[in-house]
């Protein structure tokens, strides 16, 4: 049994397409989605719709509630906050009242069974969509962010975008990175496939060229702070 498990695509059609081509290409029996569909990116629907027909278990990421319900005060710095409303309203305007019905009533969390290991999944911690477990956090404050709620073999999330597996007493925990908007220096799409016997990070070259050209032909919001994420994999 071979899962991969893909977040944080965040409106960028073009690396997402270019991530299930890879998949495809893979030993892979089922796709996982732990979240951030749709918010800051230029092809949302499309994005979406790929999801969906994909047919997988999709939960729910702080984006996504942030397309249906609005970015509340203290979620974000107050000297962005006024941008990353204008993007989400500009988003919104590109769903319908069925895709933010279905981003409303995404789950949470996802278990998932390889073998005789079990896989526990959340956006970013089992508690919070919004809470930021780094990757150098330590043993002791990662077990107590991510470990304790739930009993499992291999913890999964994303929501920083910056891809990781460590080994804890036994255990993984692994950030996934994101498919659509990297954070960790490598303008590429990443994603996570766990087997029974491996958890392990892909990284996927895609049409970088291609997606800006998407953010210029729709009028993104920010199109520019974007693309500069898409060129450089950092923010």
């Amino acid at each position: 049994m071979n899962i991969a498990f893909i977040s944080d695509i965040h409106g960028n059609a073009t690396a997402l397409e270019a991530v299930l081509d890879d998949i495809k290409q893979q030993d892979i029996d089922k796709i996982v989605v732990l979240g951030d569909l749709c918010f800051r990116g230029p092809e949302p629907k499309k994005s979406l719709d790929l999801i969906r027909n994909l047919d997988v278990p999709v939960i729910k990421g702080n984006a996504d509630a942030w397309v249906t319900r609005g970015i509340q005060d203290g979620e974000v710095p107050e000297k962005v906050i006024g941008m990353m409303r204008e993007e989400k309203d500009w988003t919104v305007q590109q769903l319908t009242e069925d895709d933010i019905s279905y981003l409303e009533n995404l789950p949470e969390h996802v278990t998932e069974t390889i073998g005789e290991k079990k896989v526990y999944g959340f956006h970013a911690t089992p508690d919070s969509l919004f809470d930021v477990v780094t990757p150098d956090t330590s043993d002791e404050d990662l077990k107590k962010a991510i470990m304790e709620k739930e009993e499992a073999d291999i913890y999964l999330y994303g929501h920083i975008h910056k891809p990781y597996v460590r080994h804890i007493d036994g255990k993984i925990v692994a950030n996934l990175g994101s498919v659509g908007l990297p954070f960790d220096g490598e303008a590429k799409a990443s994603y996570l496939i766990v087997s029974e016997n491996s958890t392990s990070i892909r990284k996927v070259s895609y049409d970088i060229d291609h997606a800006v050209q998407k953010l210029e032909d729709y009028g993104y919001p920010q199109g520019g702070l974007v693309a500069d994420v898409y060129h450089t994999g950092k923010l």
